[in-house]
């Protein structure tokens, strides 16, 4: 595995593998196509990548989530086509969604021809985006490297629906996004009751495993240094 991709690991103590999506053109020619048979949302295709595996998909592997294809910019055959309506009709009316929240859900500026997914690590092709499963406390440092690396604002993007916005929101902002796990992900993945997603674009990943070393010696100190701190006023049992 990358050094890189290890140190991560090690320093956050994830749970599992970070992985990287790419939105291409065309098939990556050095990794075979998704063979695992239909799948209900294109966040499915996350969980396969954290176990390990490397794969591609075409946007026909997506159309069972009318969602997940809308914030991929992948178009339903005409036979379908309705089903992105009714599903958001279906959630308006539930109170899943409100109507004026439709508008503002991010999406790709085109369809992809493939989207692959792989451990951070791989080499198949570029990422658009690395996505983290992450504990609160995990965040906390991925967080603190992203704004030393230049990749948060003040007001991070965040969401709880649909966690498949936090790609495109964070490939086109190049800034990191968050996303607390939609009920449909929390259904269809095995992202856990503590963890939630963080999305960090592709081209930064370098940079933000640089600046979380840093942010982990800093933490580690000033952890010290509150423990000694917490020591002075300790009650007396």
């Amino acid at each position: 595995m990358d050094s890189r991709v290890t140190r991560v690991q090690e320093i956050l103590e994830l749970r599992r593998v970070p992985i990287k999506i790419g939105f291409l053109d065309a098939p990556p020619g050095p990794l075979p196509r998704w063979s695992g048979g239909p799948v209900a949302a294109g966040c499915v295709f996350w969980d396969r990548a954290m176990e390990g595996k490397s794969f591609y998909t075409l946007p026909s592997d997506h159309w069972n989530c009318a969602i997940g294809s809308h914030t991929h910019k992948i178009a339903l055959p005409a036979e379908r086509a309705g089903e992105l309506g009714a599903t958001i009709d279906f959630m308006v009316e539930t109170r899943y969604l409100d109507p004026a929240e439709v508008p503002g859900i991010p999406t790709l500026d085109k369809e992809p021809g493939a989207v692959a997914y792989a451990p951070a690590s791989s080499e198949a092709f570029a990422a658009d985006v690395v996505v983290l499963a992450a504990t609160p406390l995990q965040t906390t440092l991925v967080y603190e490297a992203a704004l030393k690396a230049g990749i948060a604002r003040g007001a991070v993007e965040a969401t709880s629906r649909p966690s498949c916005g936090i790609l495109p929101a964070s490939a086109k902002s190049e800034v990191i996004a968050l996303s607390f796990g939609c009920r449909g992900n929390r259904v269809y993945t095995k992202l856990g009751e503590d963890e939630m997603y963080v999305s960090i674009p592709g081209g930064k990943w370098n940079d933000f495993v640089d600046r979380l070393i840093e942010v982990q010696r800093s933490n580690l100190t000033m952890g010290n240094y509150y423990q000694a701190q917490s020591a002075k006023f300790a009650s007396p049992k």
